[in-house]
């Protein structure tokens, strides 16, 4: 178990935050993808492919949002249900589910969501900063909210929140 200060937690939210802040200025590519009725996007440079979920191979004493891992092409990937880890009422597993394939500080790691939208260009403009939350809500991983016509994507820093230490998936030393 990770052992950690409010000195670091607190200078993990501000990098995450000055991150986010580049992030709002930035625009884009986004891929996006449904969780439950809500729309996200994330950096079409961190997705490796999108598969169809398979059932991966359970790992004992894993945390509920970390389903398992699968064999892809050698390489053991750990697969993390996004609906679950952000508290999403339902994670069906049905033909939409799939998995999306990040390569996130050097390490495979797969992203089961509802479904993938498509990847979409957004401009500076149509991109506007993240509103400031009560501090019990983890708002460091949400880089902006993108405009795109009537839809509102909630655009995330997808590096910063699978490599963050209550995932457990990336050490400090990668």
């Amino acid at each position: 178990m990770n052992m950690i200060t409010d000195a670091q937690h607190v200078a993990q939210h501000e990098a995450a935050r000055e991150t986010a802040g580049k992030a709002v200025h930035a625009g884009g590519e986004f891929l996006t993808f449904r969780l439950g009725a809500e729309e996200y996007g994330i950096d079409i440079l961190r997705v490796q492919e999108i598969r169809s979920y398979e059932s991966p191979t359970r790992i004992a004493n894993a945390p509920s949002f970390i389903k398992g891992v699968v064999n892809l092409r050698g390489v053991i990937v750990p697969i993390v249900d996004l609906r679950l880890k952000l508290g999403c009422d339902t994670a069906e597993y049905n033909g939409f589910t799939v998995v999306i394939v990040l390569n996130v500080k050097g390490r495979v790691v797969g992203a089961v969501v509802d479904s993938v939208s498509d990847v979409l260009e957004l401009s500076k403009d149509s991109v506007k900063a993240a509103p400031e939350m009560a501090s019990s809500i983890d708002t460091s991983f949400i880089t902006g909210i993108g405009n795109v016509g009537d839809r509102m994507l909630v655009l995330m820093d997808i590096e910063a929140f699978m490599s963050s230490s209550d995932m457990g998936l990336i050490s400090d030393s990668h």
